[in-house]
């Protein structure tokens, strides 16, 4: 039987390397869809928690990942048992390193842990954001160390995740997925693959445009909240609203997508995915301007958020080195805990630089979290009138949805506002 037929007759058995936001979501619609799923992970704690029916991600709860379970669901760190599976999905991560340069290390360990349980009949892809050219150049070199041939032995794949953690409207199912394999073989089966529990499959030429689409996907968004980001400076010098201007703008019906401006971006995409494409094209002899002057002005966000705090406590006589600042929300964006990149950890780092005592309010991050370039011993304060009032000044970095606005409003001696949330407030607000 081929593994055309096992797909069709739902007897596949999926692997998927990486249970984090991409991993345990596509699982999920996997199983949903008949298939029998092993979750791999190389954290011993994530496989615990996933065995007590505990969800790691703030958009699942405990019950799917226990339906997930009772639908033949199991999670392991045992890499043995990619034997077993008839398709391997890879969903690890791929930042930036120190020096803002692709970091490929998790995908290279991954496939290194994988190649000595490879097997004919067998399909690879590859989800994790990347520069074009690292499935063939990266990953099919392993394969074929293996005695193994692309596209007749193993089907290599790349397919790119369009995850929106905390997004009520689209799923992993329901967003289309676009496929390219490294040859005409390997891309139909992981259209077949894909199709089965993906609505809508988009099937491009090769694994390079796939990975140039993911690319393209999330730099059209950096470009363009970079553009409004720096009208939003120009504006505010000239004592205009931006967003009661995008807001007009969106209005027309045909050539204008709005985008929000705010303290600059966050995420594990959009401040990342451009970089792999300017790193790529430089091979290529090509300075990719545009990408990089959206970054920048995207980057400085932050320092101007500060410089506008800097402005309003002068208003009022005090200086910012010793100010107490309550920042609201700390997640990269509304109504998730995910801290990746955020741009109101950026603010609060350089607040802490010049002085300032930082405290902060997310119902969605109650502890700082460990990370790579960044350190706080704090914990999410309660938002009450009494923590509101002990501040010098508040700023919203993130708006969540279960923040009292209307408490905030009243409570806080200065506030500034960097997500446009307080455009109708009766009092004095600042806008950074």
């Amino acid at each position: 039987m081929t593994l055309l037929d096992r797909i069709a007759d739902r007897t596949a058995r999926i692997g998927v390397i990486g249970l984090g936001y991409v991993g345990i979501p596509l699982a999920q619609g996997i199983l949903r869809a008949g298939l029998p799923v092993t979750g791999f992970d190389v954290l011993p704690e994530r496989i615990a928690q996933l065995e007590q029916g505990i969800s790691p991600l703030a958009h699942m709860s405990g019950d799917d990942i226990r339906a997930m379970t009772a639908a033949g669901f199991s999670a392991t760190l045992d890499y043995a048992r990619i034997a077993e599976c008839d398709a391997l999905l890879i969903c690890v991560p791929t930042p930036l390193d120190e020096h803002r340069e692709p970091d490929l290390s998790y995908v290279e360990a991954t496939m290194d842990a994988l190649a000595p349980h490879l097997r004919p009949g067998q399909m690879i892809s590859l989800e994790s954001t990347t520069w074009p050219g690292t499935t063939e150049e990266r990953l099919r070199p392993v394969i074929e160390a293996r005695g193994l041939t692309v596209g007749e032995d193993i089907f290599l794949v790349y397919s790119p995740e369009r995850e929106d953690p905390g997004n009520a409207t689209h799923s992993t199912v329901s967003i289309p997925k676009v496929v390219g394999g490294s040859t005409p073989a390997c891309r139909a089966v992981g259209e077949a693959l894909y199709g089965v529990f993906i609505e809508q499959v988009v099937v491009v030429s090769d694994t390079r445009t796939a990975e140039m689409v993911k690319l393209l996907e999330n730099i059209h968004r950096a470009v363009n909240i970079g553009l409004v980001n720096e009208m939003k400076i120009a504006a505010e010098r000239m004592g205009i609203d931006i967003f009661e201007v995008i807001e007009a703008a969106a209005t027309k019906p045909f050539g204008f997508t709005p985008y929000w401006p705010g303290p600059g971006i966050g995420g594990h995409c959009i401040p990342v995915d451009p970089f792999y494409l300017t790193w790529k094209a430089r091979e290529y002899g090509v300075h990719t301007r545009f990408i990089e002057l959206a970054g920048e002005i995207n980057a400085g966000m932050p320092d101007y958020v500060v410089g506008r705090l800097v402005e309003a406590l002068n208003e009022q006589g005090r200086a910012l080195r010793g100010a107490q600042v309550l920042c609201l929300g700390i997640a990269y964006k509304r109504n998730v805990g995910d801290v990746r990149e955020s741009p109101a950890i950026e603010v609060m780092e350089r607040l802490r630089d010049w002085g300032a005592e930082i405290r902060y309010s997310d119902p969605h991050v109650p502890i700082f979290p460990p990370m790579r370039r960044h350190r706080f011993d704090l914990s999410s304060v309660a938002l009450t009138p009494a923590t509101l009032e002990a501040a010098d000044a508040v700023v919203l970095l993130t708006d969540h949805s279960g923040f009292d606005y209307g408490m905030i409003e009243r409570h806080a001696p200065l506030l500034l506002d960097t997500r446009g949330k307080f455009r109708d407030a009766e009092r004095e607000v600042w806008r950074g």
